[in-house]
């Protein structure tokens, strides 16, 4: 199956962006919509990806301190392909901005996966949408999907 993945406008395609994460985290991991939904979503590159029928089937943003979130990828569509193509297309945008890292807020069961793929921790844990996080960082030269599987 092809995906395409592109850059969206948040206040163009809002309904859709929201329908895919609140699939995923609202009603999958039952993550709080008021928590879900937050003011970086107006300002953050949003990226879509759909499948070959031009249907949403994956979503994610960069914020403008090189924090990658919001990855919300369908069930039927979680594959390599899907999070390759999405990740890739992240990082080129913050490369693009002129980032020279990447962060993202993992779950602490994962940590030292990111940590053997490359990513340093970066400050100490914390709480987000209930949920222990550690923010990990790694170098837009040196970044590869590998680790990624479903990410908040």
């Amino acid at each position: 199956m092809g995906y395409q993945v592109s850059k969206v406008d948040w206040d163009i395609q809002k309904d859709l962006l929201q329908q895919i994460r609140e699939k995923v985290f609202v009603y999958e991991l039952h993550i709080p919509k008021r928590i879900e939904f937050d003011s970086l979503d107006k300002i953050a590159h949003h990226v879509l990806v759909t499948d070959e029928c031009k249907l949403p089937v994956a979503t994610g943003r960069l914020c403008s301190d090189g924090l990658i979130g919001r990855i919300a990828v369908l069930p039927e569509h979680r594959n390599r392909h899907v999070y390759t193509s999405l990740l890739t297309f992240i990082v080129q945008l913050a490369a693009n901005d002129g980032h020279k890292a990447i962060s993202i807020n993992c779950i602490l069961n994962e940590v030292e996966r990111f940590r053997r793929n490359g990513f340093i921790q970066q400050g100490g844990v914390f709480m987000e949408a209930g949920i222990p996080r550690q923010r990990m960082q790694c170098n837009v030269s040196e970044f590869v999907t590998k680790p990624f599987t479903l990410v908040h």
